[in-house]
């Protein structure tokens, strides 16, 4: 299992890091445009759309995106997105409605279509901004969940979701908003590779409320992991699917993404 997580990551980062730098963003954004897709069929299968609705389901987000390109600004989908994520997150985790049925079947397919999009178009926004500024942007969520991992080894004893996601403790998500705090202010004070997430969010707000705000997103990274741990956890699996031999599914990869993204790129206005 370890040789093939190993493979699978090496694979992964031999695509996603020259094109990340170097590539042309038309070339970045149709290389986020293939993973949205897949993330969005495992959307559809979690919510057990069926092998041909999850199909069906994965084009018209893939559409969507395309035709959502068209848009003068994608402000309005960030906003939709963040409207989703503030209301319908922290309820759909705490009331644990049944999601894969009925209105909130329909309703999540729905979402889904607008968080897809609104996650491309944060992506190619923070690429515009710089290869820095998007690498620092998805570093916030990185950091959260290294932090969290090894914080939730060595102190974890209080269970942060235990009918969702067992493994999860307060001590390691307060581990991970300590390591997002220690490098952001870090960056910011030592002017690391400007413009980032953190400089700008320092230069646009002040140096307590960037903090905040970065505070905020890592909290809401907790509840992008949870929410897909709950539709995996309704759904029976132990993953989104098996694409990423060793890791799992790509929706796996990302849900902790999914909230801070478009979230991230409103609150910079």
């Amino acid at each position: 299992m370890l040789k093939t997580r190993v493979i699978t990551a090496v694979v992964l980062l031999a695509i996603l890091l020259p094109v990340t730098l170097f590539a042309p963003i038309p070339v970045f954004g149709a290389l986020i445009r293939i993973v949205v897709v897949f993330a969005a069929w495992e959307w559809a299968r979690l919510l057990k759309a069926g092998k041909n609705g999850s199909i069906v389901y994965a084009a018209i987000a893939g559409a969507v995106v395309i035709l959502s390109a068209q848009l003068e600004a994608p402000r309005p989908l960030f906003q939709a997105a963040g409207v989703f994520w503030i209301v319908a997150g922290p309820y759909v985790l705490l009331r644990k409605p049944t999601l894969a049925a009925g209105v909130w079947r329909v309703f999540l397919l729905a979402c889904g279509l607008v968080i897809f999009a609104a996650c491309w178009h944060a992506l190619i926004a923070a690429r515009t901004a710089g290869v820095a500024f998007v690498l620092s942007l998805l570093l916030v969520v990185w950091l959260a969940d290294i932090g969290a991992y090894f914080a939730g080894k060595a102190f974890g004893r209080h269970k942060l979701a235990p009918s969702i996601s067992p493994g999860k403790t307060w001590e390691g998500a307060v581990g991970g908003w300590a390591a997002v705090m220690v490098v952001s202010i870090a960056a910011i004070a030592l002017h690391i590779l400007a413009p980032t997430l953190y400089s700008a969010l320092a230069a646009q707000l002040g140096l307590g409320r960037a903090l905040f705000v970065l505070t905020v997103l890592v909290a809401f990274s907790v509840i992008g992991d949870l929410f897909e741990s709950m539709l995996k956890r309704q759904a029976g699996v132990k993953d989104s699917s098996g694409l990423l031999p060793g890791h799992g599914g790509v929706l796996d990869r990302i849900d902790a993404l999914l909230p801070v993204l478009p979230l991230a790129m409103l609150l910079l206005g």
